[in-house]
């Protein structure tokens, strides 16, 4: 168990103001919109869908009701809702929604950790499009490896993650030996960034091939995150063109 609650940030000297509002219109969307995730039926009308994206086609399914074998209650599950515009607005929207506390907790404690820095580095407009981008190419992995994978097309898919991924990744690029504060085995403890995000990745590409053997996937879009990851590898060296160390705005 390795979880990152802080880095050193004696060498940031920016506020990161797109962070904040980052987290902010998270939080707030959540609240807000999908009730704290009661809202079910806003949820399933913005989040991804597979099948919709590469049909570029809305689709609507039937609520259903499903009986729990074991306790024997009823289970109420929301289908597929209308999506009043496009679909791929979704690509968007979809990044700023969560399925529960838990969720929304540990997507903005990463991108509160890890996102000032990329912001401090590559100034504040350019890391609002660089965490766009990242996002959509997180969601596009995710779309090829569902039908790679044989997976259900027409399950959503919903969270910051895939974009707080590609902050992760140009974060190890740029950041390699930063120190990062982790609870490790429930010790308090700090580690280079190089490691506290190495094994993060490393448990995502175990999980991601554990999906590919049929594995359980626990609602966790493993193919997101590592899109995500190596889109964000990738992309902040074109990000960084004409940029000096020493400009931050």
């Amino acid at each position: 168990m390795l979880m990152p609650i802080g880095d050193d940030n004696r060498d940031r000297s920016t506020k990161p103001l797109i962070n904040y509002l980052l987290i902010t219109v998270n939080i707030l969307v959540f609240i807000y919109f999908q009730g704290c995730g009661s809202d079910q039926k806003f949820t399933y009308a913005f989040s991804l869908v597979p099948e919709e994206i590469v049909s570029g086609q809305d689709i609507v399914t039937d609520d259903k009701i499903f009986f729990d074998p074991i306790s024997g209650a009823e289970v109420y599950v929301t289908g597929l809702q209308p999506t009043p515009v496009s679909v791929y607005i979704t690509l968007f929207t979809s990044m700023f929604m969560h399925g529960s506390f838990a969720h929304i907790f540990g997507n903005m404690l990463f991108l509160f950790i890890f996102g000032d820095n990329i912001e401090h580095r590559l100034g504040h407009l350019r890391y609002l499009l660089f965490y766009l981008i990242s996002g959509i190419a997180a969601s596009a992995a995710q779309i090829i490896i569902t039908y790679i994978i044989g997976g259900n097309p027409l399950i959503p898919t919903l969270g910051a993650s895939g974009a707080i991924s590609g902050v992760m990744g140009a974060y190890l690029i740029l950041y390699p030996k930063k120190r990062v504060k982790v609870i490790m085995f429930y010790f308090l403890t700090e580690v280079p960034a190089v490691i506290a995000i190495g094994l993060w990745f490393v448990f995502q590409v175990v999980n991601g091939i554990g999906m590919l053997g049929g594995a359980p996937e626990g609602g966790i879009a493993y193919g997101a995150h590592i899109g995500g990851f190596v889109a964000g590898l990738l992309l902040v060296g074109l990000f960084l063109i004409g940029r000096k160390k020493g400009i931050h705005k």
